[in-house]
């Protein structure tokens, strides 16, 4: 699919046409831009999409937010150096590490659940390098659409739980009149706006929620004393990872959701563009896994590349790297204001509790759309059985507990989805029914 003007080398973008327009039927592909204030734009709007669902990670988990939104940032720059400007990608918190982050750090310190995610990270990088010597058709063997659609399924079923109750005390129990409005509010917005506007029917939401909660008195006074006083411009809080087998056995198995969510995206933009990425797939999976290093290494949430910044691209036919440059710089800079910091922490319970209602059922819905684009046939019993035993074991949180590690559905459920589907599979092929 490579075509015309694909660059060869890492360098600077050339200018689309005359830099204003895009004409019917063109993109703006990877190493072009439009003019500086078109792409400042560009790059803000991406900044806005990724907003919601990258703050909201660390409010769940109990991390530092402007902190994660720092690491996102910095790590959205990596990844564009590590794929020499060819892969245009926003890296926001995955929320395939809210579950096994929340066992890991159970007793309150932070520090095991941050070195855990430093371990998924360097698993994802070294998965690159693999991938970027042999090839990545290995891993569409390892982990086949029904695995991968199954893993993602299982992972919005999981944090359905959190949803209702955020953990112990929060959620929709906590206030159930701001979570309906929030939600309320999110469902007018996405289907009362248009384009792109309904794209932040999250934000949209959870700004409705809080303005709704501060007319309440629902706000919390701590929090809201916190504000007051915070600085406007400072570092974002650091903390030190502690690394400990069982906290790295918890979160480890997200690597297998951070592969899919990497190879589909990389897979998503290439067929936009019309050129072929697949060489670049490698260069994706090491340069996540550095940010999610990077990130875990100072006390932010592990990343992943973003869904929500590919519906930007697809609204505005904008792929440049540009614009994903201007997008992480904005996001260093909201991390370096601890006032900023200080205003997300205000986001009450019931808010949160609202708008993961719709973000977690997304994500279990999400794993039912990748079946269907693969067109997974679910009359095969090895698809169907691998399907059935996760989703439950994800649904129910099966718990298996070695000495003083508890590892949760998540990472049981992936390691069944791919154990029993291989099993299958191999047994089917002994018989002579494959």
């Amino acid at each position: 699919m490579s075509g015309p003007g694909s660059p060869s080398h890492l360098s600077l973008w050339s200018v689309h046409g005359d830099g204003k327009r895009i004409r019917a039927g063109e993109v703006v592909h990877p190493h072009e831009r439009l003019s500086w204030p078109r792409t400042i734009g560009v790059g803000v709007q991406h900044v806005v999409a990724m907003f919601g669902a990258t703050f909201t990670v660390p409010l769940i988990t109990g991390f530092p937010p402007a902190t994660t939104l720092f690491f996102s940032g910095l790590g959205t720059l990596l990844f564009l150096v590590v794929t020499r400007n060819r892969v245009p990608s926003y890296l926001g918190s995955s929320f395939a590490f809210i579950a096994p982050v929340l066992a890991a750090r159970a007793g309150g310190d932070i520090g095991p659940a941050l070195g855990g995610i430093v371990v998924a990270g360097a698993l994802l990088a070294l998965v690159g390098l693999l991938v970027q010597w042999a090839g990545a058709r290995w891993i569409d063997a390892l982990i086949p659409p029904v695995v991968t659609g199954v893993i993602v399924a299982l992972i919005g079923l999981n944090l359905a739980p959190v949803a209702w109750d955020g953990g112990g005390g929060g959620g929709v129990k906590a206030q159930p009149v701001v979570a309906v409005v929030t939600l309320a509010a999110i469902l007018l917005a996405t289907v009362a706006f248009r384009g792109f506007l309904s794209r932040l029917s999250i934000l949209f939401g959870v700004a409705v929620g809080w303005l709704f909660a501060a007319a309440t008195g629902a706000l919390d006074p701590e929090a809201t004393r916190a504000l007051a006083t915070a600085a406007w411009v400072g570092w974002p809080d650091f903390h030190t990872p502690r690394f400990t087998w069982q906290a790295s056995a918890l979160i480890a198995p997200v690597v297998l959701v951070l592969i899919a969510e990497n190879a589909g995206h990389v897979k998503a933009v290439a067929a936009m563009i019309q050129r072929d990425l697949d060489p670049e797939m490698g260069r994706a999976f090491l340069g996540d896994g550095l940010a999610t290093m990077l990130a875990g290494a100072g006390g932010g949430s592990g990343t992943t590349t973003y869904a929500e910044n590919i519906g930007v691209m697809a609204a505005t036919r904008v792929y440049s790297t540009a614009a994903y440059w201007v997008a992480g710089g904005t996001a260093i800079l909201l991390g370096m204001s601890p006032k900023f910091g200080a205003f997300i922490l205000t986001v009450p319970a019931g808010v949160l509790g609202g708008a993961t209602t719709v973000l977690y059922g997304m994500i279990a819905v999400l794993g039912a759309r990748i079946w269907l684009d693969n067109r997974v046939d679910f009359h095969n019993p090895t698809n169907l059985t691998t399907a059935a035993i996760a989703v439950i074991i994800g649904a129910a949180n099966y718990t298996v507990s070695v000495g003083d590690a508890a590892f949760n559905g998540i990472a049981i459920g992936s390691t069944a989805a791919i154990v029993v589907y291989h099993l299958m599979r191999w047994i089917a092929r002994l018989r002579g029914t494959a």
